[in-house]
């Protein structure tokens, strides 16, 4: 029996999902353009297992990005695709849509692209205020490898793409290689560090800065369903090549070069052509603490968590064949276990799934690789016959591209402030663990999608004008936190709360709002001293029940509670805490706590009610700072269980 692959229609309006109040890796609207590359770069998987490529008509990317925007808050798009450059319709849609958003600081990222198709309309729609970065992936250093691997790059059009970045501003460009393909000589894996040699002097100009790169060279690895799932290189061998790669690039100053880590790679060759008996393995290196094993922190535990769960299983002499390069197919010395050399015939443990190529075909593009003979891409020339095409997998769909629009060029946005308005609000419940960029980021994507007219800041980074007056510790609560907000245009108060309020979620309360002059002290300069409610607890629970009274009057009739605080110089500097608080008690059932608080169900615990500095010049007490003073009388350890910050003091 064998499993037929399904394949769908990809559709814009899924990248519409929740938006998280915290910051993400990938923090931003992404919407699909394109499903499935015919490029047939022989060492790519996805590639393969993608095809037919289907791309997305123009009119429902440009839709989904302008509904996507509005209804999310984001300020940064992408555009997904395996290829983005290979959507023809790209720069009509990037255009169109930079020229709709124009006005609203909005920027696009796209994810690594085709050198080749890097031209100025392209860098027009990633370009503007803020450039994001740019990647490209030569993978290889020299012509003839870029062949074997069937890139479809030269080095005009790689040079080409290259000076087009610098032109248009960048002044760092991304660049990725690999090492270890097959027919892979010395004098290829020098030609990675010579050809960006090469186009660093070919891209100079006078009077700008010349263009810096950073490159990340990775571990050819195969993969099944490929050309080249027949080829693995030793670790020895990578690390050799490593080797000679690190002395190569020791005099290219200006280029930042990452490798890959060679443990790693035999991990991912081991795993990526495994059968059915490493289900065991892997579950046993989940056991041993395996995970986010790529991460540089992660690389040693994860390493020896495989190794184990490898030896465990008896598949060490797996593993062996793997590091020591398993099969090169230009090396006819390397025999299987009977001592004879692996045929490309024999059966491979993921035969039985049909991914619609043609396993014949995959073995004549591996000869043909050999031959440095390329095939060109099925989308826009001729049929390459791999033998997905067909009632099973459908047929490529490529979109006629639309004209491109004439760009509206990039524009600032509006820095003109014409009101300020406070807001008094709340932070209960869960949002106490926001942090505090994550509060401001919160608030820049509810503005955007109430669209109300909030200025900005200028330079290279334009960020909202809003202003909270003092940040709060991650885990507290409030319910009196005070936010400026600058606006282009003048609005009515209680119009700008209830719009902004409908887009907040419930634990980010409004309570009030105030218009106040914008040429006056800005909140953050007014800011005095704070108002806290600490929860306060003895840690040893054993203990004589706590006279909080007692302690609390120790601690007023103290003058001075010395503390030592670490200077950003390293230096210590002591600190007087006593004539930073200015009022505090311990409350009982009498006083009304804020709303959200309760009382402690045991005598161990309190609430104690402290006001003190909370001034923006470095000046103030922390929550922390009166837990030790009153440590300092009771001589024993306290536990600070909650903090909650009621009201801030304005001059």
């Amino acid at each position: 029996a064998r499993v037929l692959r399904r394949v769908a229609t990809p559709i814009p309006a899924y990248a519409m999902g929740l938006v998280p109040y915290v910051e993400t890796v990938h923090d931003r609207l992404t919407v699909e353009i394109r499903r499935g590359c015919t490029r047939g770069c022989r060492f790519c998987q996805p590639g393969m297992l993608t095809r037919p490529a289907r791309d997305v008509e123009p009119e429902a990317v440009v839709d989904a990005i302008e509904t996507g925007m509005r209804k999310t808050g984001y300020n940064e798009f992408s555009l997904l695709s395996l290829s983005c450059s290979d959507y023809l319709a790209l720069p009509a849609v990037g255009v169109e849509v930079k020229n709709r958003l124009k006005d609203e600081n909005i920027s696009l990222s796209l994810p690594s692209q085709r050198v080749d198709r890097f031209d100025e309309n392209i860098a027009n729609i990633i370009g503007g205020t803020r450039l994001t970065g740019l990647t490209f992936a030569p993978e290889a250093g020299t012509q003839r490898m870029r062949d074997i691997i069937n890139k479809g790059l030269t080095n005009e059009e790689l040079l080409r793409g290259i000076k087009t970045a610098h032109e248009q501003g960048w002044g760092r460009v991304k660049l990725y290689f690999m090492i270890g393909l097959p027919g892979e000589t010395d004098a290829d894996v020098l030609g990675i560090a010579e050809t960006v040699r090469w186009l660093r002097q070919a891209c100079t100009q006078p009077g700008r800065r010349p263009l810096a790169f950073n490159i990340t060279i990775s571990n050819f690895t195969p993969k099944p369903h490929t050309p080249f799932q027949w080829h693995s290189v030793s670790t020895e061998e990578f690390r050799r090549k490593q080797r000679l790669l690190r002395e190569e690039f020791r005099a290219l100053r200006w280029a930042k070069v990452n490798f890959t880590d060679v443990r790693i790679s035999a991990m991912e060759d081991f795993v990526g052509r495994g059968d059915r008996r490493l289900a065991a393995v892997v579950r046993r290196a989940w056991e041993l603490g395996a995970g986010m094993d790529s991460w540089w922190e992660s690389v040693e535990n994860a390493f020896n968590a495989w190794t184990q769960a490898i030896d465990e299983a008896d598949l060490t002499w797996k593993y062996r064949k793997v590091d020591q390069g398993e099969w090169n197919v230009m090396d006819t010395d390397v025999t299987d276990i009977g001592g004879n050399h692996p045929s490309l015939d024999a059966p491979l443990p993921w035969d039985h799934l049909d991914t619609g190529i043609d396993k014949a075909w995959l073995k004549d593009d591996l000869l043909r690789a050999l031959e440095a003979a390329t095939v060109p891409d099925c989308s826009f020339e001729g049929c390459s016959h791999c033998g997905v095409c067909g009632p099973d997998f459908g047929h490529n769909v490529v979109v006629t591209p639309p004209p491109i629009p004439a760009f509206l060029g990039h524009s600032q946005p509006s820095s003109e402030r014409v009101q300020r308005l406070r807001v008094t609000l709340g932070k209960l419940g869960s949002m106490a663990l926001l942090g505090h960029l994550d509060l401001v980021r919160l608030f820049d994507r509810a503005l955007r999608r109430a669209g109300l007219p909030i200025a900005f800041t200028g330079g290279f980074h334009p960020g909202p004008r809003l202003s909270p007056a003092s940040a709060l510790p991650l885990g507290a609560t409030s319910s009196g936190e005070v936010v400026d907000f600058e606006l282009t245009r003048a609005i009515a108060p209680a119009d700008f709360l209830r719009q902004l309020a409908a887009q907040l979620p419930p634990e980010i309360p409004l309570y009030a709002i105030a218009e106040v002059p914008l040429d006056g002290p800005s909140a953050t300069k007014r800011l005095d001293q704070a108002e806290y409610y600490l929860h306060v607890s003895l840690e040893d629970i054993d203990a004589a029940s706590p006279t909080w009274d007692t302690w609390v009057e120790g601690v007023l009739a103290l003058d001075e509670v010395l503390w030592e605080k670490k200077t950003k110089s390293g230096k210590t500097q002591l600190i007087n805490l006593r004539e930073r608080l200015h009022e505090l008690a311990a409350v009982g059932p009498d006083h009304p706590l804020p709303v959200g608080l309760e009382y402690p169900k045991d005598s161990h615990g309190v609430w104690l009610r402290a006001v003190g500095h909370c001034r923006n010049d470095g000046n103030l007490l922390r929550p922390e700072h009166v837990v030790s003073m009153v440590e300092k009388v009771a001589n024993q350890p306290l536990a600070l269980q909650h903090v909650h910050r009621n009201r801030l003091i304005f001059l």
